[in-house]
């Protein structure tokens, strides 16, 4: 999936999803975006910024039904998360449980509550 972008209060932040193998888990990550490439600004379909390193990463089992999603902090430095940011980001987290809980239960297995 590709990242979602969101402006609050003049800074920007993104959400990008991608499975971490090792962990048997989507991954839900929360970062700054930081500017896009000046190069990129003759494509007009190009994005104006892009997902920085992760500050906030979800992890969503999808092979084992008795594992919760978990939320980990990365960070060396503080960041203040906005209260709607971050709402917006337990929304994607939250979405993609029940997409993973879906396809748990439609694969025949029985799915946790």
């Amino acid at each position: 999936m590709p990242a979602e972008l969101r402006e609050h209060a003049g800074r920007h932040y993104a959400v990008q999803f991608h499975y971490a193998l090792p962990d048997d888990a989507w991954a839900v990550e929360l970062s700054e975006a930081v500017p896009a490439s000046v190069a990129w600004a003759e494509n007009p379909s190009a994005e104006s910024h892009l997902p920085g390193a992760a500050f906030m990463v979800a992890f969503v089992p999808d092979e084992d039904p008795h594992l919760e999603p978990t939320v980990h902090i990365h960070s060396h430095d503080e960041h203040v998360i906005p209260y709607e940011i971050m709402r917006w980001f337990m929304e994607q987290v939250a979405d993609q449980v029940e997409r993973c809980r879906i396809a748990f239960g439609q694969g025949g297995r029985e799915a946790v509550e």
